[in-house]
Order: C-alpha cells, then structure tokens, then sequence
C-alpha cells in the first residue's frame, strides 16, 4: 500500500498543475478562518460578523465548515480526472505495465491516493472547525465539543466516494474533460429521472428513488445547515423544521457506490487493449 501511494504521489507532485490544484483544495477551506474574522459594513447601517452569529457555536460548527469545504471538492476532483488522462495521453499506464504494475495495483495505487488526500482534507476541517469552535463557540463541555462529530466520517466518505466516481468515469472516457462531461451529464440524469418519476408517480417515491442516486446520495451526507441556522434563530418557526441528521443508510449507500465505482474502474481497465 505504501508503495504505490509513494509511487502516485510522486506522479502528482511532478506535475505543476496537479501541485496548484491540490495546494487550492487545501488552501480554501483556511479562508473560513480569515472570513469569520471579517467585519461587513454595510453603508454604515450595520456591521456584519460571521463569528458573532453563533454559526460556529458546538455542535454546529461541524456540520457548517464541512458543508462549505465540501463545495470545494472539485478543484481535486480535476486532479482525479486528471490522474486517469495524464496516464492515457503520455502513455505512462503502459510503460507501468510494462515495468511490472498491474492493472490492480495501478487502479489501487489512484486509490489510495484518494484516501490520502480526503484523509488530509478532514484532519484540516477538523481542526479548522476545532479552533473556530474554542474561539467563538459558547459551549466549552466536552460532551457538546464531539456532540455532532460524525459530520467528519460523512464528509471523508463524501470525498471518497465522489472522487472515486471520477476516477470511474476518467477511466471510462480516457479524457479528463470528457469525464468532467459526464459528471455534469450524471447531475442532469438524476434530475430528468426525478422529474420523470415525480409527474408520472409523486413526489415522494420520485424522492425515495433519487435518493439511491451516486451524487443525490453523496449530497445527502451533509446536507445544507441554512434551515438549521435559520432554526436557531427563530425557534418558533416550526415550519423551517427539516432532518438534517448524518443517517446510516446514506453512508452504506455512499459506501457501496465506491466499491461499485472501484471494482468496475478495475474491470474496464482489465479488459482494455493498452
């Protein structure tokens, strides 16, 4: 495992624009810290302080830097597309066969990868979200510090399997922008399909159904805390109520995607004439 993480990881930190996009995946999710910082005036009416609205008050702070970090994930999922074109287009995929990778090991070694660098990514929420909770948050007990952490696990699985889809979809179409294509052609699939289901049936199977859906399922891991805030704020509101909880059945589905997206990334690679 070592091995061909050591030996992916040197493939992306030699190429110059890999290097920039993963130092910008990275690099956003700090800025939460500058922006709560920020003082807005607005024409002298009133003054704005993201810190000051309770927005990063425990337990909440996990589920808002981890919803907001997560909109970043595809400045690496250009890196995932990229990893797959890079491979097809310098001709390197057959020269690592070549030399004595095989097609799993190649497949594993892009993710491992992708366990590495969403691993890193949620170690760096964590303690963004940690350090904005101690600064801001006024709840300091410990039980209501981890209250509310398996927004962590969600947004890690969030990432793996998201970028494992890319991974499937760099070695279905060989090219990173046909594959980001196919990506956007997927988002608009779900759509049709739920749109189709709920004039045909209701609105409730057509959401029970979409729900099953790759990128429906893996939005679903966090979904938006803007009612949530909104609900404590106006307590009562009771119409603003929604679920919001981090639900097992979400994981598993997410879960199982990624092992259908790695296993058939494996399977076209080892039926392909490279």
């Amino acid at each position: 495992m070592i091995r061909l993480l050591q030996l992916e990881l040197q493939k992306l930190l030699l190429n110059r624009t890999s290097k920039i996009l993963i130092f910008i995946s990275f690099i956003l999710p700090l800025c939460v810290i500058v922006l709560s910082s920020i003082k807005i005036n607005f024409f002298g009416f009133f003054t704005l302080e993201l810190g000051e609205l309770g927005i990063f008050n425990f337990p909440l702070v996990w589920h808002v830097t981890t919803f907001f970090s997560a909109l970043f994930k595809f400045f690496f999922a250009i890196v995932v597309v990229s990893m797959i074109g890079n491979e097809y287009s310098n001709k390197t995929l057959k020269q690592n066969l070549i030399d004595g990778l095989s097609k799993k090991e190649f497949i594993l070694s892009k993710f491992y990868a992708i366990l590495f660098f969403s691993l890193v990514s949620t170690v760096i929420i964590f303690v963004i979200s940690l350090i904005l909770g101690l600064i801001y948050s006024s709840y300091n007990e410990f039980s209501i510090i981890i209250r509310e952490i398996e927004y962590l696990p969600a947004y890690f699985l969030k990432l793996v399997g998201f970028f494992s889809f890319c991974l499937f979809l760099g070695v279905l179409a060989k090219r990173s922008a046909f594959a980001l294509a196919f990506l956007f052609v997927e988002f608009i699939f779900e759509w049709i399909v739920f749109g189709l289901i709920a004039w045909k049936s209701n609105m409730e199977l057509a959401t029970k159904i979409q729900n099953f859906f790759p990128l429906t399922s893996m939005s679903n891991l966090i979904k938006q805390p803007f009612q949530r805030i909104a609900m404590s704020k106006f307590p009562e509101k009771n119409s603003l109520d929604y679920d919001y909880a981090v639900h097992f059945e979400t994981l598993l589905i997410v879960g199982i995607w990624t092992l259908i997206f790695i296993y058939f990334s494996y399977k076209l690679l080892q039926k392909r004439d490279l």
